[in-house]
């Protein structure tokens, strides 16, 4: 399955762009192109780049890896709730107050990096956990109902649309 054979009701219309973005790979192989890309991506920034702010109230690159972090360990909660079959409403998050807090700008590239390997590492091991029953389990977050499935598939499209803004907009 890919991201676009996704149900519409699989996910709130707000991530329908993420949702297309993460285009027509299967949810593992996708999770994992992902990692040996952004990895490779990341690395790749001039270090001249890393702190630098297209615009006053935007975040750095060092403050996109780490959203980019927070966000897929609170999808990954998210979709381990859902797959085991909690119904408990889960409610959203503030990356506007999560980035400040994680002081990404007083870290050293290299470990933002591992971090975020790490942490699609644990993100592989999961969906590789999932039966197909547990991939259409579903639950609300942030309001709206989602899927174990399209969780993940939101974490690749996620990452690939920081990328494209990081492209057009700071490098």
């Amino acid at each position: 399955m890919t991201a676009s054979q996704l149900d519409s009701n699989e996910y709130l219309p707000y991530f329908k762009n993420y949702i297309d973005q993460a285009g027509a790979v299967g949810l593992i192989e996708g999770l994992e192109k992902g990692l040996i890309e952004m990895k490779a991506f990341f690395l790749a920034i001039p270090p001249n780049k890393l702190e630098y702010r297209y615009a006053e109230d935007k975040w750095t690159i060092k403050e996109v890896i780490s959203h980019l972090v927070d966000t897929e360990r609170i999808f990954c909660y998210r979709a381990l709730r859902f797959a085991r079959e909690d119904k408990t409403a889960l409610l959203g998050f503030d990356e506007n107050k999560y980035v400040p807090s994680s002081l990404a700008n007083d870290r050293e590239l290299s470990d933002l990096v591992v971090e975020f390997c790490t942490q699609r590492q644990s993100t592989i091991s999961l969906f590789n956990s999932f039966n197909n029953k547990m991939l259409i389990c579903q639950g609300v977050a942030s309001g709206g109902v989602v899927s174990v499935r399209a969780l993940g598939f939101l974490i690749i499209g996620h990452e690939k649309h920081h990328q494209c803004v990081i492209n057009e907009r700071y490098l």
